[in-house]
């Protein structure tokens, strides 16, 4: 798979303090891309590059394989976390007026805008003014702002905030309906069940520096510690945990189960899963057998206090 967007050794500073240091990222075209980093990790530094809302002191982007340009705004969708829209102007000609600033034409713009507001239900929004909708409500409105023209890169900075679970359903819909369609997205957030959810790769900057790239599944994989949950029905507590201390190393567990089991976390060492479950099968009824995969916010989180 090409790469739609390729950050090559980028370095930015503001005085003294470098906000980026030699950041290379290379984005899959087609995948949801997670930007991940906690607050003041140099995220939106890069974000503001890529957009050309900044320019980097040394490095080069390249989009489709060209070297960013002002010419490439029109390829790319951005819907910032601190939302752009002008308060005071109405719905309907802010947009036309920010699709024409993409490159649509008025009636392109208007046969897009119709498509959108149809589908999210706000025909009738056309002559409020921003300031009159609620947070949820303006977000509708800048979601539809960063995608009617179909750029190929869209970045999400924090796409759900303002947002109740219903409305915020929608827009994962749509976001996954987009990727469908064959857009790139860029998609930052704090919020780490989302990136279970939507992200296909990641990428981990702390502290200016890119500490993880890779797809999900890998660096999942890279991080797997060999633990498995374990619920049992035994008749000889003491009898299982010594044979299992034995062999493997044996935490006590919490999960949520419909029995009344013994609870263990169990390492296997250099064990396999069919040995334990072979063990365990001899001294009781296993009720509960998961790997303990890492999920991404304990893989953020591992990462960042380590580092």
């Amino acid at each position: 798979m090409s790469n739609i967007l390729e950050v090559r050794n980028v370095v930015k500073k503001y005085g003294d303090y470098t906000a980026l240091n030699s950041v290379s990222l290379a984005v899959p075209k087609g995948s949801i891309y997670g930007l991940l980093g906690p607050n003041g990790a140099g995220k939106t530094s890069l974000i503001r590059i890529i957009n050309q809302i900044t320019m980097p002191d040394s490095g080069e982007i390249l989009l489709d394989g060209e070297r960013l340009e002002s010419k490439h705004i029109q390829h790319i969708g951005y819907l910032p976390e601190e939302r752009g829209l002008y308060k005071s102007m109405k719905v309907g000609e802010q947009c036309l007026y920010l699709a024409q600033l993409k490159g649509l034409s008025k009636q392109e713009a208007k046969k897009q805008l119709d498509y959108w507001f149809e589908k999210f239900g706000i025909e009738g929004w056309w002559n409020k003014k921003i300031e009159e909708l609620s947070k949820g409500m303006a977000q509708k409105v800048q979601f539809v702002v960063t995608v009617l023209h179909k750029p190929k890169l869209l970045i999400f900075d924090e796409p759900f905030s303002g947002f109740d679970p219903v409305n915020a359903n929608i827009i994962k819909d749509e976001i996954l309906e987009l990727k469908k369609q064959g857009a790139t997205i860029i998609f930052s957030t704090h919020r780490m069940e989302s990136v279970e959810e939507l992200c296909d790769d990641i990428a981990l900057i702390h502290k200016s520096n890119k500490l993880i790239e890779g797809k999900l599944t890998d660096v999942k994989r890279e991080f797997r510690t060999n633990h498995f949950e374990v619920g049992i029905v035994t008749a000889n507590v003491e009898g299982l945990m010594y044979d299992l201390t034995q062999q493997f190393t044996v935490d006590q567990a919490s999960f949520k189960s419909l029995n009344d089991d013994l609870k263990l976390e169990i390492g296997l060492g250099t064990a396999t899963p069919n040995e334990l479950l072979q063990l365990l099968t001899q001294r009781g009824q296993v009720t509960h057998f998961v790997e303990k995969i890492p999920t991404a916010n304990d893989i953020f989180i591992k990462t960042v206090s380590q580092n």
